[in-house]
């Protein structure tokens, strides 16, 4: 219970140090300070559902300075498997990027501090790859070091469809695959098409609306996939409202 408190007074501190004292700083061209908040109908991760169809809140800030980039994330759980509100999730992620000709290239790490039923906290190493260009290809690499040991790529596409000379439709689609190193489960995972809309509300303010469609790709990931009512897709809809100083 404590730990819990201690994770949801980082995240409110955090974001609010973030709006209330950070301008001064994000003079500098080469820091870069944003905050966002996302709902959505459902926590779905890598095709796994990880909430019981119940409304997520998920606040996250991230700084970035020459590259690097710090960010912290959240998952609140308006109504966690019928036990009532629960913050059960927090995410550190450090990384650096850069671009190499028409390539964006990236590599980091991620530590997952979970607290839900029958999950261990665990770490990942990755890379990325996105190719600038028609249907911008991208390519990602995770390699869990710690709980679940194995390794997660996938594959993407994505172009952006201009609507109005200041709003964009933006469509996406992915294919993951997964590895486990004890060899239980390796397969072609979860596929993923997306499609999302940039509002700007004004110079640093905007709102993202977002529809998903998440599912398992062949018979045997369906069955890895499926959740205790037997459902291995899912539309999950939201939106993330994001300030960028």
């Amino acid at each position: 219970m404590y730990k819990k408190l201690l994770k949801t007074l980082v995240m409110v501190s955090l974001i609010a140090f973030t709006f209330g004292s950070l301008h001064a700083f994000a003079e500098d061209d080469s820091l870069s300070i944003s905050a966002d908040v996302g709902v959505f109908s459902q926590y779905v991760w890598r095709g796994y559902a990880l909430s019981d169809e119940s409304i997520v809140i998920q606040p996250s800030v991230t700084f970035g300075y020459r590259g690097f980039n710090l960010n912290v994330w959240g998952n609140f759980d308006t109504d966690y498997y019928d036990t009532g509100t629960d913050y059960n999730e927090t995410d550190f992620t450090l990384s650096y990027n850069w671009t190499y000709e028409i390539i964006k290239l990236g590599v980091g790490y991620i530590y997952y501090d979970i607290e839900q039923e029958g999950a261990e906290d665990t770490r990942e190493v990755f890379f990325t790859a996105t190719f600038e260009g028609y249907l911008n290809p991208s390519f990602k690499f995770y390699k869990d070091i710690d709980a679940a040991k194995g390794w997660y790529v996938n594959f993407g596409v994505s172009h952006s469809y201009a609507i109005t000379p200041l709003y964009n439709l933006d469509l996406s689609a992915s294919i993951g695959y997964y590895d486990l190193d004890d060899g239980s489960y390796n397969e072609v995972h979860d596929g993923n098409i997306t499609a999302s809309m940039v509002l700007p509300i004004n110079d640093h303010l905007s709102m993202t609306p977002s529809l998903s469609y998440i599912f398992g790709v062949t018979p045997d990931s369906r069955d890895e996939l499926r959740d205790y009512k037997g459902n291995s897709d899912h539309f999950v809809g939201g939106f993330t409202c994001t300030y960028t100083f």
